[in-house]
Protein backbone atom coordinates (compact mmCIF):
# COMPACT_ATOMS: atom_id res chain seq x y z
CA UNK A 1 0.00 0.00 0.00
CA UNK A 2 1.68 3.57 -1.31
CA UNK A 3 -0.18 6.34 0.87
CA UNK A 4 -3.07 4.07 2.04
CA UNK A 5 -3.92 3.50 -1.54
CA UNK A 6 -4.14 0.33 -2.86
CA UNK A 7 -3.27 -1.82 -6.27
CA UNK A 8 -7.36 -0.84 -7.73
CA UNK A 9 -6.85 2.18 -6.74
CA UNK A 10 -2.95 3.05 -8.27
CA UNK A 11 -4.09 1.19 -11.34
CA UNK A 12 -7.14 3.87 -11.80
CA UNK A 13 -5.32 7.07 -11.51
CA UNK A 14 -2.38 5.47 -13.66
CA UNK A 15 -5.34 4.59 -16.43
CA UNK A 16 -6.63 8.29 -15.89
CA UNK A 17 -3.45 9.64 -16.35
CA UNK A 18 -3.15 7.64 -19.69
CA UNK A 19 -6.49 9.02 -20.95
CA UNK A 20 -5.91 12.49 -20.15
CA UNK A 21 -2.30 12.93 -21.22
CA UNK A 22 -2.01 9.91 -23.79
CA UNK A 23 0.77 7.25 -24.68
CA UNK A 24 3.55 9.72 -25.97
CA UNK A 25 3.49 12.66 -23.09
CA UNK A 26 2.75 9.74 -20.22
CA UNK A 27 7.13 9.74 -19.93
CA UNK A 28 7.96 13.56 -20.16
CA UNK A 29 5.24 14.01 -17.19
CA UNK A 30 6.96 11.40 -15.31
CA UNK A 31 10.40 13.09 -16.46
CA UNK A 32 9.28 16.24 -14.97
CA UNK A 33 7.55 14.82 -11.84
CA UNK A 34 10.68 13.05 -11.06
CA UNK A 35 13.18 16.60 -11.53
CA UNK A 36 10.46 18.21 -9.42
CA UNK A 37 10.78 15.54 -6.70
CA UNK A 38 14.84 15.81 -6.40
CA UNK A 39 14.50 19.60 -6.78
CA UNK A 40 12.50 19.54 -3.99
CA UNK A 41 14.74 17.32 -2.21
CA UNK A 42 17.15 19.47 -2.76
CA UNK A 43 15.81 22.45 -1.60
CA UNK A 44 14.66 21.03 1.77
CA UNK A 45 18.53 19.96 2.50
CA UNK A 46 19.48 23.61 2.73
CA UNK A 47 22.22 23.82 -0.06
CA UNK A 48 21.70 26.98 -1.99
CA UNK A 49 24.46 25.96 -4.69
CA UNK A 50 25.53 22.98 -5.84
CA UNK A 51 28.98 21.31 -4.58
CA UNK A 52 31.09 22.51 -7.59
CA UNK A 53 29.66 25.90 -7.74
CA UNK A 54 30.64 26.13 -3.93
CA UNK A 55 34.17 24.89 -4.95
CA UNK A 56 34.94 26.67 -7.96
CA UNK A 57 33.68 29.89 -5.84
CA UNK A 58 36.45 29.66 -2.98
CA UNK A 59 38.94 28.63 -5.97
CA UNK A 60 38.56 32.12 -7.22
CA UNK A 61 38.68 34.12 -3.73
CA UNK A 62 42.22 32.71 -3.36
CA UNK A 63 43.03 33.56 -6.67
CA UNK A 64 44.45 37.27 -7.97
CA UNK A 65 42.25 39.08 -10.07
CA UNK A 66 43.61 40.60 -13.29
CA UNK A 67 42.96 44.31 -13.82
CA UNK A 68 41.80 44.86 -17.61
CA UNK A 69 42.96 47.12 -19.61
CA UNK A 70 41.10 50.92 -20.02
CA UNK A 71 39.19 50.75 -23.32
CA UNK A 72 38.94 54.41 -22.59
CA UNK A 73 42.89 54.79 -24.13
CA UNK A 74 42.24 53.55 -27.19
CA UNK A 75 39.72 55.72 -28.67
CA UNK A 76 42.23 56.65 -31.87
CA UNK A 77 44.90 53.95 -32.46
CA UNK A 78 45.02 54.01 -36.05
CA UNK A 79 43.88 56.84 -38.40
CA UNK A 80 41.27 55.02 -40.36
CA UNK A 81 39.97 53.51 -37.33
CA UNK A 82 37.79 54.61 -34.59
CA UNK A 83 37.26 52.44 -30.80
CA UNK A 84 34.36 52.79 -28.95
CA UNK A 85 35.14 53.87 -25.35
CA UNK A 86 32.14 51.96 -24.36
CA UNK A 87 32.72 48.51 -25.81
CA UNK A 88 35.91 48.93 -27.26
CA UNK A 89 34.32 47.93 -30.65
CA UNK A 90 36.34 49.40 -34.24
CA UNK A 91 34.46 51.65 -36.57
CA UNK A 92 34.86 53.91 -39.26
CA UNK A 93 36.69 57.31 -38.67
CA UNK A 94 34.09 59.10 -39.79
CA UNK A 95 31.46 58.09 -37.78
CA UNK A 96 29.23 59.36 -35.38
CA UNK A 97 27.55 56.74 -33.17
CA UNK A 98 29.56 53.21 -32.64
CA UNK A 99 27.87 50.56 -34.61
CA UNK A 100 28.06 47.82 -31.92
CA UNK A 101 26.48 49.88 -28.88
CA UNK A 102 25.41 52.55 -30.33
CA UNK A 103 27.44 55.28 -27.97
CA UNK A 104 28.46 58.62 -29.12
CA UNK A 105 31.99 58.30 -30.42
CA UNK A 106 34.62 60.88 -29.29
Amino acid sequence: MIAGMGPLELMLILGIALLIFGPKNLPKLGKSLGQTVKNVREGMEGDDEPKAEKAIAEEAKDEPVAEAAPVAEAVEDEGDVKFCTHCGAKNAADAAFCSKCGEKLA
